[in-house]
């Protein structure tokens, strides 16, 4: 197969000149992203120069068009906005501004271009491309340019990548900055709810989004508010009294505050604009409850990437790199973009045109269709949203006869409690009666287990750790007791939510159906662990959680060194034997090396890595960062690690060791963790209705096939449901890992960051694709 693989170093940039700029409204993580087009542009030989201040800097040219090196983009990665500037530029919108950038363009032989910005930057690129050849020619005939320079840089290729805090973009799953800037609301969300809490307050939160209520309807979804106000999909008409029905409804079932989203684009059905004043003022009025507005504004753009956001924005750096390389005169301009795991390229025109349909909809009335524009996943927020948010009265509610139990098993991983609020809201919807489980298997047999009301799991999204307790017991050995509980309290279905013993658990519940035959009902798990170390799932549920405590960790260790001499610090993190912690960490955090299980290393790797950092500690880089997952070797300690470099650091650089422990099992979830759990417990308990109607015989539930045993995980882009014991064969028992695992295509990306030669297959890398296409999208998207 290695003649139809592509590979990185037959790739060349030798000849080619790259602009980076960034453009519009800034956006954590652009940075990220800025740092990786410069150093992968250098790795293949390109020359990579800074354009300042935006568009304004291409037209005005001089000192804001600089020579990038490999130093200079040292330390950015965690560095919120964008160190290169960035201005809304009307010269640009000029005949005359973009004949002057061209001419500053052609002067350093700059013919290819990294745009980060909005979709207006992003058309203002596409119309400056097309423009491209009758610019110099003007510029030829002015006699500002000669003919042979002209015939030289004939064609200007574009490749855009999207930096805009509210995941406006269509085409794209995420936008850079848009995860950060929830993770800012969510901050902050967390912090009203404890002062709203003391005073019985209603708080009314506008976030931003002008036409865009990406932002208001995920921080609306992380947090459980009461109601949310979008432009998408504006309230019905008499909306006033049903949103105030709900408040007090609320507060009679004991809730001591309410939270209100409004998005600063929110109108009515009529495109009347609601203001957040507006809301507050019709609380008071009506309800006379204590209410107070806060407004979130320039928060939401500040402080620093996410590291969902670092590693978008790195992975998207180096796309767009090689989308340059690859590109041919005709080919036109494109958008780098994730979709799912996976990097894709699409016509920028093409993605512009469709956002444009967005608004398009949206003024003439066409709400549903705004919606449906606006892509698969944002179509699934909001009627997740809807599920949970609005409970029914019991008389609407469809009555069956089913109990349906909730556990959680393993360690604690943030996110898990999201997933339980999720899977017992929606359990009652659908007309089930909701048992939770307390204590994992071990609780089960014991029979610590009680009916769930809808209140008994209100504000559980943002706490941390599991509130049900769990435990890392098998149920093998109580599984007499556990059919006896599943007996007594008339259990149907189970649905399970936790790491590789909930995996273990139901493959062995599986086993034991033969004996017990209270245990012939259906079965989901739902992932859920920071090592992310589960067969059939890309995520689980608190990966996302942990990655960011290390991040932040690192960052601080970092900057703790600056001032001093040089240092480099060892830094041991969790994961059993999955590297996904360490390697992704890695990547955020912008670390030299970091030693994983899964790709064995010896005494020459040590070796040669400490020579790597000696030879870059020379240079005016001051600091150096290793990450070595905790089981990566059973001799190569963190320690011994620690005492190879600091003897062979001796002279250049000294050095410090962190173990970070369990820190990264605690805090509050990620937005993307509270998300994730919310929406996949919602499917899974939805899959549990459509099994317990399919299994019901005869007065009874009865399922003993396979595929009634599952694990529900996202694979690439989608939510599958996968039979647990077809996953036996992709499963490393001893070693509790998948045997084949996507984040290991991430390590060469990592070490080309960090200055190594490597070989790094990029066949994977994204063909242009038609985003017609993507419209089409089954459900199983997330």
């Amino acid at each position: 197969m290695q003649d139809t693989k592509k590979f990185i170093e037959n790739l060349s940039g030798a000849g080619k000149s790259i602009g980076v700029l960034t453009s519009g409204g800034d956006a954590q993580g652009m940075n990220a992203a800025v740092r990786a087009v410069v150093r992968m542009g250098i790795y293949v030989g390109a020359k990579v120069f800074f354009i300042h201040e935006g568009y304004q800097g291409m037209v005005d040219g001089g000192d804001n068009i600089k020579e990038a090196s490999w130093e200079s983009v040292s330390s950015m990665l965690q560095v919120g906005g964008t160190v290169i500037g960035s201005a809304r530029c009307k010269d640009f919108r000029t005949h005359e501004g973009r004949l002057r950038a061209a001419l500053n363009l052609v002067q350093r032989g700059i013919t290819n271009l990294c745009v980060i910005g909005g979709d207006g930057s992003l058309t203002g690129a596409n119309l400056f491309r097309e423009e491209w050849s009758g610019l110099l020619d003007e510029l030829v005939q002015s006699g500002q340019i000669s003919e042979e320079a002209a015939q030289t840089h004939s064609a200007l290729h574009i490749v855009g990548m999207v930096g805009s805090i509210d995941n406006d973009f269509c085409g794209t799953d995420m936008t850079i900055g848009t995860d950060s800037a929830l993770h800012r609301i969510i901050e902050v969300v967390d912090a009203i709810m404890t002062t709203a809490q003391s005073h019985q307050r209603t708080f009314v939160l506008e976030v931003m989004g002008r036409h865009c209520g990406y932002l208001a309807l995920v921080s609306a979804l992380a947090c459980g508010a009461d109601w949310v106000l979008i432009p998408e999909m504006p309230p019905k008409d008499g909306w006033e009294e049903q949103m105030c029905h709900k408040l007090s409804e609320s507060r009679l079932r004991g809730s001591r505050l309410n939270i209100i989203i409004v998005a600063e684009g929110a109108t009515d059905r009529h495109r009347n604009p609601i203001s957040s004043n507006a809301v507050k003022d019709l609380v008071v009025r009506c309800l006379g409850f204590d209410t107070r507005v806060t407004i979130l504004g320039h928060v939401q753009r500040g402080g620093t990437p996410s590291a969902f956001d670092r590693i978008l924005a790195s992975r998207m750096g180096v796309e767009a790199v090689l989308a340059l390389l690859e590109v041919s005169p005709g080919t036109p301009a494109c958008v780098v973009s994730l979709c799912g795991n996976q990097a894709v390229r699409l016509p920028l025109m093409e993605c512009v045109q469709m956002t444009q349909e967005v608004q398009k909809a949206m003024d003439e009335k066409r709400f549903e269709e705004a919606v449906k524009l606006r892509g698969r996943s944002f179509e699934n927020n909001l009627n997740t949203y809807k599920l949970l948010s609005h409970r029914k009265r019991n008389a609407e509610l469809p009555r069956s006869s089913f109990n349906v139990a909730v556990l959680n098993v393993g360690a604690p991983a943030a996110g898990m409690n999201a997933a339980v609020r999720s899977a017992v809201r929606v359990g009652i919807t659908e007309g089930h009666t909701v048992f939770a489980v307390s204590d994992g298997f071990e609780g089960f047999s014991k029979g610590q287990i009680k009916e769930f009301k809808w209140g008994d799991v209100g504000g559980w999204t943002g706490q941390g750790g599991s509130l049900l307790g769990t435990k890392r017991t098998l149920p093998a050995k109580h599984i007499d007791k556990i059919a006896e509980q599943m007996r007594i309290h008339n259990i149907n279905a189970l649905l399970v939510i936790g790491g590789f013993e909930a995996y273990l658990g139901l493959l062995e519940l599986q086993a034991a159906r033969s004996k017990h035959a209270e245990l012939c009902v259906p079965m989901v798990m739902v992932p859920a662990t920071v090592s992310n170390n589960i067969p059939g799932s890309d995520l689980s549920i608190g990966a996302d959680t942990a990655l960011n405590a290390i991040t932040d960790t690192c960052d601080r260790i970092k900057q703790s060194a600056s001032g001093t001499k040089r240092r480099v610090f060892i830094i041991e993190t969790m994961g059993g034997y999955c590297g996904y912690l360490a390697t992704v960490g890695g990547l955020a955090s912008g670390a030299d090396a970091a030693y994983i299980y899964e790709e064995p290393f010896d005494i020459r790797d040590l070796q040669s890595n400490v020579e790597h950092l000696t030879e870059k500690m020379k240079t005016s880089i001051q600091r150096g960062l290793v990450l070595r997952n905790e089981n990566s070797s059973e001799n190569y300690t963190t320690d011994f690690i620690y005492q190879l470099y600091s003897e062979e650091g001796k002279g250049v650089f000294d050095c410090r060791k962190n173990v970070l422990g369990h820190m990264q099992q605690g805090g509050a979830p990620s937005p993307f963790d509270r998300n994730f759990g919310t929406k996949i417990a919602a499917k899974a308990m939805q899959w549990i209705s459509k099994k317990l109607k399919e299994f019901y015989r005869e007065g009874r539930v009865f399922a003993n096939t396979e595929d009634s045993a599952c694990l529900l995980g996202m694979r690439r882009r989608a939510l599958v449901f996968q039979p647990v014991i077809q996953l036996k064969d992709e499963t490393d028992f001893v070693h509790r890992i998948p045997k084949e695992q996507w984040w290991l295509r991430l390590r060469p990306l990592m070490k080309i960051l960090a200055k190594y030669k490597t070989s790094y297959d990029v066949s994977d890398s994204g063909q242009l694709e038609h985003i017609v296409r993507l419209r089409a999208k089954d459900n199983s998207a997330i």
